[in-house]
């Protein structure tokens, strides 16, 4: 299935600032079922962008404008090809748990087992785990999927209830959140059973007969975690899904922190406004290869209307 995804952040600041730095991770991954077919980020006002992949196989984009604006506008476009991942079995054989220490005894996986910041064991947590069950039995495949449903009835989804840098008590407590609060308290679970888990940030498409949670307009957040003979699975707790067709990963990592949309800085007096808008829609046919994304200079053509502009205080958070 073939996705055209739009991304358009734009910083609106309350005076003119001599510079801005920007990181930028908005590049869709090839890896598994997905493949990036186009990718093209462009930048307002013009710039020189460079890019670098990191250990984890993210493509990070990043750029420096200097000389006085009062605003920075920032557009991404891709084209991505999704293929229903590997139907997965209803359970792993008797020996899952077994199989699963020999996996990461033989392999790298220690960042993904570790705490961080925004994924830490608390007590709020671990008293979370008892009420849910969360604990080795049957097989790994089978208590994932029940804490992926569990977490789901456990919190409701509320867009801007918490900020970016929330910790997962916050959530927990007010039995509220958004997708990353999602994905960070079943991060921490995940882990706290000895299962390598990661977290991943992109788009999901969302169709009406889906009723999806997540909101549109906004990227998405879910969570990967290895299981024997498996490999990577993704699970959707915001939407009580596995995660299939229409989830697009753009970056892995150990949390939030790691894979934020944007990060940057700006030297000036100013306060600074975020507008975000993300569209995702169904492409029928591929386009030729020689043809190519084209940005006209017109940026208010890039900009989805007011009402389905994301608006936010913080750093971009992932609704």
């Amino acid at each position: 299935m073939f996705y055209s995804i739009r991304h358009v952040t734009k910083f609106q600041y309350t005076g003119p600032v001599s510079e801005s730095l920007m990181e930028v991770r908005m590049h869709p991954r090839s890896e598994m079922n997905q493949r990036c077919l186009t990718f093209q980020l462009s930048v307002s006002p013009r710039t020189t962008v460079t890019s670098y992949r990191d250990y984890l196989g993210n493509t990070i984009y990043h750029f420096d404008v200097p000389g006085m604006h009062s605003q920075l506008i920032i557009v991404a476009e891709a084209l991505v090809d999704v293929q229903a991942p590997p139907q997965l079995p209803y359970s792993l054989p008797n020996d899952a748990w077994g199989e699963l220490e020999d996996l990461v005894a033989a392999g790298d996986y220690w960042e993904m087992l570790m705490p961080t910041a925004l994924s830490q064991p608390t007590a709020a947590l671990q008293d979370l785990g008892k009420k849910l069950g969360v604990m080795r039995r049957d097989d790994p495949l089978r208590v994932l999927c029940e804490l992926n449903t569990s977490l789901y009835h456990w919190f409701d989804y509320v867009p801007k209830s918490t900020n970016v840098d929330s910790l997962i008590d916050e959530a927990i407590q007010s039995h509220k959140g958004v997708c990353q609060d999602f994905a960070h308290v079943m991060l921490a679970l995940t882990r706290g059973m000895g299962i390598p888990a990661r977290y991943v940030s992109g788009y999901l498409y969302h169709r009406i007969q889906d009723q999806d949670r997540s909101s549109q307009g906004a990227t998405h957040a879910w969570i990967e975690a290895l299981l024997p003979g498996l490999g990577w699975v993704g699970f959707d707790p915001t939407n009580n899904l596995l995660v299939g067709d229409r989830h697009i990963r753009t970056a892995i990592g150990r949390d939030y922190a790691d894979v934020p949309p944007t990060r940057g800085v700006f030297k000036g007096t100013a306060d600074s406004h975020l507008s975000v808008g993300v569209r995702v829609v169904q492409s029928d046919y591929l386009p030729p290869l020689e043809e190519e994304m084209n940005v006209t200079e017109d940026w208010s053509t890039y900009l989805p209307p007011v009402e389905d502009l994301q608006q936010q205080q913080q750093q971009q958070q992932q609704q």
